[in-house]
């Protein structure tokens, strides 16, 4: 399956990732390079670029092994517990990079926006999760919160540790986004129920509830734009 890769010991040592790295920078090492600098070793059967050439390969790309867990790096030959922690360390700090970097000026006026700001999160979750973006009056991110984590019904999503969240960081609004990953984001019957409690809560508290949003990473059939927003379809 690797035949087509050059031993690393074949390498010439100019040409290696880590002197690439000191003389040219990093932006000119290919994902693999980067990867085997994160990795140091390979195992008996596969050099480090091997390795990080198949890790890369049963991901997808490099951006996908972002959902990876410590689960995943364990099943490679060469990846111990250790390594596996550091790799997942990695991977989360580079997500939560990506989600520091989202422009603050940003207006969350619309679910596409919504949609955009989460792809990253949901991508690969075999569960439902629900989460909240709080925000200021200019419709801009204070910060997002988990609630839960599973079927997003009416018992798992309280309407108290929705607002618990949204009152410590001053929010004055509030965007409900929950993922879908079956791939359809048509609402369920609880879906709706969620939605009216939080709508009737955010009446009494005076914190603006501005939309439910169901999304998907994988295409949606009844939406072409991968997203069911309640606002948009008049449930709120």
């Amino acid at each position: 399956m690797y035949s087509n890769l050059t031993p690393f010991k074949t390498i010439a040592l100019a040409e290696r990732p880590q002197e690439r790295l000191d003389k040219l920078g990093a932006s000119a090492l290919s994902d693999t390079e980067l990867l085997a600098m994160i990795l140091r070793n390979g195992n008996k059967a596969m050099d480090v670029l091997q390795l990080s050439s198949c890790l890369i390969s049963e991901a997808g790309s490099l951006q996908n092994l972002l959902k990876w867990t410590k689960e995943d790096f364990l099943k490679f030959n060469g990846i111990g517990k250790v390594k596996s922690l550091q790799l997942s360390a990695i991977m989360e700090i580079s997500r939560r990079t990506i989600l520091a970097n989202v422009d603050q000026q940003t207006e969350f006026d619309n679910p596409g926006k919504v949609r955009d700001y989460f792809l990253p999160i949901a991508r690969g979750l075999d569960v439902e999760k629900f989460w909240i973006l709080c925000l200021n009056r200019k419709n801009k991110l204070i910060r997002h919160f988990e609630i839960t984590s599973g079927t997003a019904t009416s018992s798992l999503v309280h309407p108290r540790e929705i607002f618990k969240e949204a009152i410590k960081v001053s929010a004055t609004a509030i965007i409900g986004v929950h993922n879908h990953p079956s791939g359809n984001c048509q609402p369920s019957k609880a879906d709706h129920t969620v939605t009216k409690q939080i709508k009737a809560a955010s009446d009494i508290i005076d914190i603006d509830f501005l939309d439910h949003i169901i999304i998907s990473s994988i295409p949606c059939k009844e939406s072409p734009n991968n997203y069911f927003s309640f606002h948009e379809n008049s449930f709120i």
